[in-house]
């Protein structure tokens, strides 16, 4: 991570790491995901969803992905050395079929990360407890076809004015979405598209959404939160702000 890519997080709400992990790993999760699948990646008969969607996968070539020496080096300049949580799974695998089938699934929206008492959607809050990063990780090529994430730019800008009346308990992220679509509207499109290998790691506001996939081949993908192993704080008595606070406070300054 250099000070241009650091830049780009701060304006854009992601950066893209290309060859954050090996394709060789890469191939191997895309194996064991196949196997959850219960499809037959060589008969296209079998791929009867639009979507199947796999949960934590822990197996070696997981743990490989998400710890290599270029992320952990992104972590530290995103999140502040010391703040984020390691981890050794991945979960959350929309992984999206060639499919006549509309997924449900496909709306504009940020990521929630905690569920207070009683509630039945993840929230969020100002300080995106929970989550330090939104991260894509690509398990096969992704093109332009192959139902990219949708990503809203500089949409994150736009969050953290309409989370700050909800104070420390937050809000669900499907009671704020109308509000986050109209607000980050006007932002340019970009989409996830990449080689096995590539990782996007993206500010825990930006507003993004799935899409149907009109291509040939099964689009993998992964993405997990990075976890904090501290709260972001928004006001450090020595202003050594990571990234993703500095992001924080510059939107709720640009809306003041």
């Amino acid at each position: 991570m250099d000070d241009k890519q650091v830049e780009r997080f701060l304006d854009d709400g992601f950066v893209k790491i290309e060859g954050a992990f090996p394709p060789r790993v890469a191939e191997h999760c895309g194996r064991l995901l196949w196997r959850e699948t219960g499809c037959d990646p060589d008969d296209p008969g079998t791929w009867t969803k639009p979507v199947h969607w796999v949960s934590d996968m822990a197996q070696g070539p997981f743990a490989a992905a998400v710890n290599t020496p270029v992320l952990h080096e992104a972590f530290d300049a995103l999140v502040g050395e010391g703040r984020w949580a390691s981890r050794y799974s991945l979960g959350s695998f929309p992984l999206r079929f060639p499919h006549e089938e509309e997924p449900d699934d496909a709306g504009w929206h940020i990521e929630g990360s905690y569920f207070p008492d009683g509630a039945t959607w993840p929230y969020t809050n100002l300080r995106s407890r929970d989550r330090a990063l939104l991260m894509l990780f690509l398990f096969s090529e992704v093109g332009e076809a192959d139902a990219p994430t949708r990503i809203r730019v500089g949409s994150h800008l736009d969050v953290p004015p309409l989370l700050e009346p909800y104070g420390e308990e937050g809000v669900s992220g499907l009671e704020i979405a109308p509000r986050l679509v109209e607000a980050s509207a006007h932002r340019p499109l970009a989409h996830a598209t990449g080689s096995p290998g590539d990782v996007y790691l993206c500010h825990p506001f930006l507003v993004h959404a799935a899409q149907p996939h009109h291509g040939t081949h099964p689009r993998f993908m992964a993405q997990p939160p990075l976890y904090p192993a501290t709260p972001y704080d928004l006001n450090r008595t020595d202003e050594n702000h990571s990234p993703v606070e500095q992001a924080i406070r510059r939107g709720l300054a640009q809306h003041s």
